[in-house]
């Protein structure tokens, strides 16, 4: 008994620490769709970019291995996060300038192929700036460094993904919901054209947008590279799609159904794999989807909206 409780918490972190990678990955699925109705495609490998561009600032500061000094630790993660985010987010907003706004009232098909291009020319990029082979990820967490919890030892890394994941869906959700700037992305979501005509700078929202989801992405990026120690070009397909699975499967549209769907991922596929069914996560995460758009179409927390007159 012992040991189950203790395989269920181990097993409970996993779950957390793989879930809080694909809300962070979600959160920009569902913002720009929320926005402006786009499937962004290429979001998925703005994630992969940014886990590379993490891998990059680790290996710049000469960093190979566990950092033992707290204050070095700590400095680094830093480092991390506030060159990769920002990089990353820049990175996004280009994409929207130059891809996808000089589409913004073409035939919905046009901007979704133009997604799938950047999707490829982000893969050629990186294939051709790291190769295709999967590339180390310093990790900069002593492996050592656990913690015991109803029999489990639990590396302090998962906690700490889990509250990254926390701290920057909560500070979102604040910013949308308090600021001016984020007022203006809830107007521009209800409704463009009355927002347009309220006084609100459609380009730089979107803009905007384009960039808080993909600073997020390249956060998933860093904690990726952290809990894996691995990162390859082909990495954003997967976890773009399953991030994306998570985007509808909590209602496209909604920030913090995107959180749920993302941890319910993360549950699924960690219990999936528990089971010994590790081949079969994929379909089954795709078949809990299916089930739960018969009986809610909108997804769990999505709002089934009527056509506008």
């Amino acid at each position: 008994m012992d040991q189950l409780i203790a395989t269920l918490t181990e097993q409970f972190f996993n779950a957390l620490t793989i879930g809080g990678i694909y809300a962070l990955v979600a959160l920009g699925y569902t913002m720009v769709y929320g926005i402006i109705e786009l499937i962004n495609f290429a979001h998925g490998d703005i994630f992969m970019v940014g886990s590379f561009v993490a891998l990059t600032v680790l290996t710049t500061l000469g960093l190979s291995g566990p950092v033992s000094d707290p204050g070095m630790l700590a400095f680094s993660l830093a480092a991390a996060f506030l060159i990769t985010m920002p990089i990353m987010g820049v990175i996004g907003v280009g994409i929207e300038r130059f891809a996808y706004r000089p589409l913004r009232n073409a035939p919905r098909l046009a901007p979704l192929i133009t997604a799938i291009g950047v999707s490829f020319i982000l893969q050629n990029v990186v294939y051709a700036w790291r190769g295709p082979s999967p590339v180390a990820t310093p990790q900069i967490f002593p492996v050592q460094e656990r913690f015991e919890l109803f029999g489990a030892n639990i590396a302090w890394i998962s906690v700490f993904i889990f509250l990254v994941a926390l701290v920057l869906t909560v500070a979102l959700q604040s910013f949308v919901s308090r600021s001016r700037l984020g007022r203006a992305m809830r107007s521009t979501s209800q409704d463009r054209e009355a927002a347009q005509l309220m006084g609100v700078n459609i380009n730089v929202t979107i803009a905007l947008t384009f960039f808080l989801g993909s600073a997020l992405a390249g956060a998933a990026g860093i904690a990726y590279g952290l809990q894996f120690g691995t990162v390859s070009f082909s990495l954003g397909f997967s976890a773009g799609l399953k991030a994306f699975t998570a985007a509808v499967l909590g209602g496209i549209g909604n920030l913090s159904g995107a959180v749920i769907g993302g941890f319910a991922i993360g549950f699924v596929e960690v219990i999936t794999t528990q089971l010994g069914y590790a081949r079969w996560s994929q379909a089954v995460i795709f078949a809990v989807l299916i089930i739960v758009l018969v009986f809610r179409p909108a997804g769990l927390f999505g709002q089934q909206l009527g056509e506008r007159a």
